[in-house]
């Protein structure tokens, strides 16, 4: 089967953007699938729902703007939907979907009961007031109001969106209902019934799932040299963590430049910089490089946390890292994968290496649904045991199938879906 040919009336074949490298990926997976459950593959061809809503907000100058927002619900066999909401002016439909059907193969990997979903705005939130922001997050939960629950469908924060912005969601669709509902979102401050742990939690996943792979191929995580893109809350999470065990982070970059010190940047100072100034140039003891040498640079661990389509045919070819951890979402294009491959960089996919945060949101859905709450030791614990499992899992089953481990990580979790959907049946 050709999924790429598969294309619904509503996406253009041209501009499929990330969809295209999953159902490249679903392609790839496909003649692993067991007998049993191969026929059943175009089900994860196709996103179960797609809703398309207009924001429109009034500006503090009184004008009316309109905002194009998304949900997209690819696959509900295993559970209520789940994935983040990300503000961005580049946001697309194609994207979206794309994003959902990662977090079904994702929460498929790390065994968690939730199916896929992911949602969107087109806008910049750089260029809001804080009303404004408010405006535009109430007036577009009021939008998907009829998709999300907390037994439906269950958002969390992604680019440019936070845990403020989960509890103005909250607060919206609690008013909607009638009642406060805590578990509509996770991402939420703790005092809201947020879980400890979440912040730094799809960091942690990162460190947790690469300290692993380094494990096995006999490499020490003291002293290794780690160069990070993005140094959001995934990045700035992960190059803590690699600091804290020894490592040195000896680049970093993110959409304002890059920066380099091959001795190791201190990280802390740098994110105190990065605050004060929202830039990563001229951080202390830190030198500015290009994008290119940033790729280039001498590093045993690259991770990959910024957005899409970062690692490419023109510039996988340069990277030297051992290991590359995809923080983001979707940051190595297919043809950039067969490159690494052939140059023999283990790749830590991003629907088991970024598993760290729906790990801690299903921690924190429970946790509201049983208005019983745990420590942060426990939360940690937790999610370094199912994280250490679900490595093993896609390692070994890597191993014995002679595949790369993003193959190994969709079989794990593509069949998990697609027998949920053979027990389930097809309805009526």
């Amino acid at each position: 089967m050709n999924n790429v040919s598969h294309i619904p009336s509503y996406l253009s074949a041209e501009h499929l953007g990330p969809w295209e490298t999953y159902l490249v990926q679903i392609d790839r997976v496909e003649p692993h699938l067991s007998a049993e459950l191969r026929p059943l593959a175009p089900l994860l061809t196709r996103p179960k729902r797609a809703l398309i809503v207009d924001v429109p907000i009034r500006l503090d100058n009184g004008e009316i703007a309109h905002f194009e927002g998304y949900r997209v619900q690819h696959n509900l066999s295993r559970g209520p939907g789940k994935g983040g909401i990300r503000y961005h002016p580049d946001v697309t439909l194609a994207e979206v979907m794309a994003l959902s059907a990662w977090m079904t193969v994702k929460n498929a990997v790390v065994n968690v009961p939730f199916g896929g979903a992911k949602g969107g705005v087109r806008v910049d939130p750089k260029l809001l007031s804080m009303p404004e922001l408010e405006r535009l997050t109430r007036r577009y939960t009021s939008e998907i109001n009829i998709l999300i629950g907390q037994d439906k469908d269950i958002p969390a924060p992604d680019i440019n969106t936070n845990e403020q912005v989960m509890a103005w969601i909250m607060d919206t669709f609690s008013m909607n209902e009638g009642k406060t509902s805590m578990g509509v979102v996770t991402g939420k401050p703790i005092s809201l019934g947020g879980s400890l742990g979440r912040k730094d939690a799809t960091g942690r996943g990162v460190f947790v799932s690469t300290v692993e792979a380094a494990r096995r191929l006999g490499m020490q995580i003291e002293g290794a040299k780690v160069a990070i893109q993005g140094f959001g809350n995934v990045g700035e999470a992960s190059a803590r963590l690699f600091a804290n065990a020894g490592a040195k982070v000896v680049a970093l970059q993110d959409s304002s430049g890059a920066i380099a010190n091959p001795a190791g940047l201190d990280v802390r100072a740098v994110k105190a910089f990065r605050h004060q100034h929202d830039t990563l140039i001229g951080a202390p003891g830190a030198e500015t490089i290009d994008a290119g040498h940033f790729w280039r640079c001498d590093a045993d661990i690259l991770v990959a946390a910024a957005m899409e389509n970062q690692i490419t045919a023109s510039n996988a070819g340069s990277i030297k890292a051992r290991i590359l951890t995809e923080g983001a979402n979707g940051p190595t294009t297919p043809e950039a994968d067969l490159i690494l491959q052939e140059n023999g960089v283990t790749v830590i996919p991003d629907v088991l290496a970024n598993a760290g945060g729906v790990t801690v949101s299903y921690f924190e859905w429970v946790q509201d649904i049983s208005a019983f709450f745990w420590t942060e030791e426990e939360i940690n614990a937790r999610l370094d045991r199912i994280m250490r499992e679900a490595f093993a899992a896609v390692w070994d089953a890597a191993q014995a199938k002679g595949v790369v481990m993003r193959t190994a990580a969709f079989v794990l979790g593509c069949e998990r879906v697609l027998m949920a959907h053979k027990l389930r049946g097809l309805y009526p």
